[in-house]
């Protein structure tokens, strides 16, 4: 008998949320409580999405759902922090350290490692899943894996929408 981890299982019910719900800021809502709620080293989750430059404000990633600690960290320009790093090189970040990262921006002085990912939309950055954990190097492959999954089922789900 095959034994199923919980990444596995947490992965299983993010599938299955996101058939089941109507929009993709549902489905975000739906992810940060699952994964605050079942992935005991994920201390922080939430979404960041990008907002456009305008005439008056450069681009930047906007606090959307979230799970955890407020932050003091609502809006984020794009050349700031390891979320503004992730969403400007498209690439999944995963710090270990973040007390050895200089564009670490703190939130919290429990936070020991950190997880970025970005969305994308037609190959395009749209927002980002960081998750924040309590301890050092809490992010391993099935964690990447995890998290890189929920991220592209919300772009997928964007996508479909017509963001």
């Amino acid at each position: 008998m095959a034994v199923t981890s919980k990444v596995d299982e947490v992965r299983k019910e993010v599938d299955r949320l996101a058939g089941s719900v109507h929009s993709a800021s549902e489905l975000m809502e739906k992810i940060v409580r699952l994964l605050h709620g079942r992935m005991l080293k994920y201390n922080w989750v939430g979404f960041y999405m990008l907002e456009n430059s305008t005439s008056s404000q450069p681009a930047a990633l906007v606090l959307g759902p979230f799970q955890g600690a407020i932050t003091p960290h609502t809006r984020i320009p794009l050349n700031q922090g390891i979320c503004g790093a992730a969403a400007a090189t498209g690439k999944t970040l995963v710090i270990d350290d973040v007390s050895a990262d200089a564009r670490y921006l703190p939130c919290s002085s429990e936070t020991k490692s950190e997880i970025v990912v970005p969305i994308f939309v037609k190959n395009e950055v749209v927002g980002e899943l960081d998750i924040d954990s309590h301890f050092p190097a809490a992010f391993d492959d099935e964690d990447r894996e995890l998290v890189q999954h929920c991220a592209a089922l919300v772009g997928k789900l964007l996508e479909r929408s017509g963001a």
